[in-house]
Formats: structure tokens, C-alpha cells, sequence
């Protein structure tokens, strides 16, 4: 803190010009601090700027980096359940038609030989049914062929433990709410197809003018049943998936306004206040100008006693 003294005839010690230096270098400092935090934009460049500020602002900036990446992988398991309940969708679709083909052949007006062609027609779409098994696939894994499961990082707690969604499409899954406890549509060599017993599309192409076989009119009350349930079990997972959906598509839009608060918390701490920052600037750049013009005169003033000297 500086003093104004006087006593100014004591020239081997110029105070005044001491004071007025130290005012100077306190200025330049301020210009220098005010013109960083301008051309950065931060009010917090380093810790020393402030000290509480920049522990809390890294922390938060921590915790966001963390969200970001939660956020990705909440896209991830969104796009994989969104792939898996379209192939479901697609699934029904095809069971419904081969449904359809079984019904249509249970008319008296058919032969024979259209019964044989309307099961052929349905083994096609059941070899159908395989192919959107087979190309269901996310990241190299297969989704629908029952040996899908993965767990998904959706959060973090304050103790930085993670929060997982585990996604579990295997056959055996008891929340796919499957009576039989054993959800498989693969169509071939599966004797179960979607989980129901004897169900087993492979022996649409079995039928023939000799050997109707689930076509024959004694069994066909026995697979309109087999693939209403068929139908009903791919509905059930088709719906396990669309919790899924749902619940990722609220943990995304939560994610988001987090993130989006953090770095307003963040920006609240660190970011500078432009036009404070100027405000300080002029004043400092003032108080320069001032201390210069005050060094100035202070270096002259033992000039005024020389004229002692002088006599």
C-alpha cells in the first residue's frame, strides 16, 4: 500500500518516483490480465485466477465428458432395439401371411394340388423368416437368433459408478415373457419356431400331393393355433424391445439437458464477462497513463533543489 511522504528534499531516495513505478507496474499487470482474458474469452485461465472456481469448473467439465459419452452409447442401444423391432415387425408380417396360406387352404374348394402350392408359397416366406434373422445385425453381432445380450452405459452416479442398461435377447430371457421360456425364430432346425412346441416351419416343404401333413384337414385347427402363438410371442418381444425404446429415448433427452446445464454451470464459473473485462481494461489502461505522468514529474522533482547547489 503506498504513502504519500514528504521530506522530498532527500534526493538519494526518490519515494514519490517509487510509488508512482509501482502504481505503473500494478496498471500493466491489470492490462495484461484483462487483454488475456479477452482474447481467450475465460475469466479462469489457470489456477490462480481462482483457485475454488477452477477444482469445481474441472470437476463439472469431468462429469460432462462422461455424459457425452453415455449420450453415444444411448444412440447405440437406441439404434440396436429400433433394428431389432423393425426385423420383429417384419417377422409378423410374414407369420400373418403364412397364416393366411394355411386358412386359405382349409376351404373346401381347394384341391390337392393348391393346397401343395399355398404351402410351398408359405415355405418361402418361412426361409424368409431366416433370411431377416440372418441380416439382423448391429456391429458385427447378430441381434434376433437368440444369442443377442450386451450391456449398455446410460449414467453416472455422484460416486462415478456406472449406470447400465443390459439389453438380453437370448432364447432363455424370462422377461421376454415367453410361456415356454425358449424364444427362438430361427426357421431352420428348430422344431420350436418362437417358442412353440412342435412348430416347425421347415415342414411347410414337406407337404405334398401324397402327404399333406400340417396342411391335411385334421391338422389344421392344431397350426392356425401353433401360429397364432407364434404370432403372439414374436409381439411379446416385439414389446420387451419397445420398453427399451422408450425408456433410451427419455434417458437421452435427459442426458441432453444435463449436459446442456453443466456447461452453463461451467460457463457461469469460467467464461469472462466481456464487458466487464472492457470496463477494467479502459480503467486500467486510465490509471497507466496517470502513473506515467506521475513518474515523470516525480523524476523531477530533485531537479527543483539542484538550485540550492547552484547557490
Amino acid at each position: 500500500m503506498p504513502f504519500a511522504t514528504g521530506g522530498n528534499a532527500r534526493i538519494r531516495t526518490n519515494i514519490p518516483a517509487e510509488n508512482a513505478y509501482n502504481s505503473l507496474e500494478i496498471s500493466n499487470r491489470e492490462i495484461s490480465l484483462r487483454q488475456l482474458r479477452l482474447s481467450t474469452g475465460k475469466r479462469i485461465n489457470n489456477a490462480s485466477d481462482d483457485i475454488a472456481s477452477y477444482i469445481t469448473t474441472r470437476a463439472l467439465a469431468s462429469r460432462n465428458g462422461s455424459l457425452k459419452a453415455a449420450l453415444n452409447t444411448v444412440g447405440d442401444a437406441f439404434n440396436i432395439t429400433n433394428i431389432a423391432m423393425d426385423s420383429l415387425d417384419n417377422i409378423s408380417s410374414l407369420i400373418i401371411k403364412i397364416k393366411d396360406a394355411v386358412t386359405q387352404s382349409a376351404s373346401g374348394a381347394m384341391g390337392t394340388d393348391e393346397k401343395v402350392a399355398l404351402a410351398k408359397s408359405a415355405y418361402r416366406l418361412a426361409q424368409q423368416i431366416q433370411t431377416v434373422v440372418d441380416s439382423t445385425v448391429f456391429s458385427g453381432r447378430q441381434l434376433i437368433n437368440g444369442s443377442f445380450t450386451a450391456n449398455f452405459f446410460i449414467g453416472i452416479t455422484y460416486s462415478n459408478t456406472l449406470i447400465t442398461l443390459t439389453v438380453d435377447l437370448t432364447t432363455s430371457n424370462p422377461e421376454l415373457n415367453v410361456e415356454s421360456n425358449n424364444f427362438d425364430v430361427n426357421t431352420t432346425s428348430n422344431s420350436n419356431f418362437a417358442g412353440i412346441s412342435n412348430l416347425n416351419l421347415q415342414s411347410l416343404n414337406d407337404v405334398s400331393s401324397t402327404d399333406l401333413g400340417i396342411f391335411a384337414d385334421n391338422m389344421m385347427s392344431s397350426t392356425l393355433t401353433s401360429l397364432a402363438r407364434a404370432l403372439d410371442n414374436v409381439t411379446k418381444v416385439g414389446a420387451y424391445l419397445g420398453g427399451f425404446a422408450t425408456r433410451l429415448n427419455s434417458q437421452e433427452e435427459l442426458i441432453k439437458g444435463q449436459i446442456v446445464n453443466y456447461n452453463s454451470a461451467i460457463s457461469r464459473l469460467e467464461d469472462a464477462d466481456v464487458a466487464k473485462e472492457q470496463l477494467e481494461l479502459i480503467k486500467a489502461q486510465f490509471l497507466q497513463q496517470t502513473s506515467l505522468i506521475s513518474l515523470s514529474q516525480a523524476n523531477q522533482n530533485p531537479n527543483a533543489f539542484l538550485q540550492l547547489i547552484r547557490g
